[in-house]
């Protein structure tokens, strides 16, 4: 039995998660409450990140190698392109969402909104959440821009990058962090996406203490 280790409302477990469900993969999904440092979680992975895969006897760190990993011993449905150009672009717009939009946005909205009153760290800096509020317009419109050119964020395929970005937009509108309304382009993108059925499992996520937004799982918002 293949085990994710991972946590609800991490992006880079839930783009995993992504991964798996449109690979048709399996796996047993086990809430690992990370921050908690667990010696146990510790030996699965020294780094005390989520996710991890456990596929035989391999423990599988790092959310974008895994995906990778993945696409190569699962390679129906393709996740990236066959082209040199095409894999660069993905590779590319993952990149912007697990670590600028990261940063920006999810960082500061989900960081300060749920995982300070999930780790016990104080209350939210609103500094913080009017930085993310902020960012995320832009980030939004840069979506905008390149769904304007293209059917998915990195080409005319769906693809990594599409699961990068709607992992993190996922967890935001589970707290409805996400003005849809400033992008037609961008709402009806995301509404192909949680259609799908790899995201069923994510649309059923409850995080205790935190409930879902009213549109969260709606497919039609």
């Amino acid at each position: 039995m293949n085990v994710l280790y991972h946590f609800p409302l991490s992006p880079f477990s839930r783009k995993v998660r992504l991964c798996l469900g449109e690979k048709k993969v399996e796996v047993k999904l086990v809430e690992e409450r990370y921050w908690e440092q667990d010696p146990e979680f510790r030996r699965r992975n020294p780094a005390g990140k989520v996710p991890v895969l456990k596929m035989g006897n391999k423990m599988l760190t790092e959310s974008m190698a895994i995906c990778e990993y993945l696409e190569d011993i699962f390679p129906e449905p393709a996740l990236m392109p066959r082209t040199s150009d095409g894999k660069y672009e993905v590779r590319r717009i993952v990149s912007w969402f697990d670590d600028k939009f990261y940063h920006e946005v999810t960082s500061k909205l989900m960081g300060e909104r749920v995982f300070r009153k999930l780790m016990g760290t104080g209350y939210p800096d609103s500094s913080n959440v009017k930085a993310g509020a902020k960012a995320i317009k832009y980030h939004l419109d840069y979506m905008t821009w390149l769904l304007e050119k293209r059917r998915w964020l990195a080409g005319n395929e769906l693809s990594l990058a599409d699961f990068a970005a709607a992992s993190h937009l996922s967890c935001l509108d589970y707290v409805s962090d996400v003005d849809w309304n400033r992008s037609e382009v961008v709402k009806d993108w995301y509404a192909k996406i949680k259609s799908r059925p790899a995201f069923r499992s994510i649309l059923a996520d409850n995080i205790p203490g935190f409930p879902q937004s009213p549109q969260y799982a709606n497919l039609d918002f």
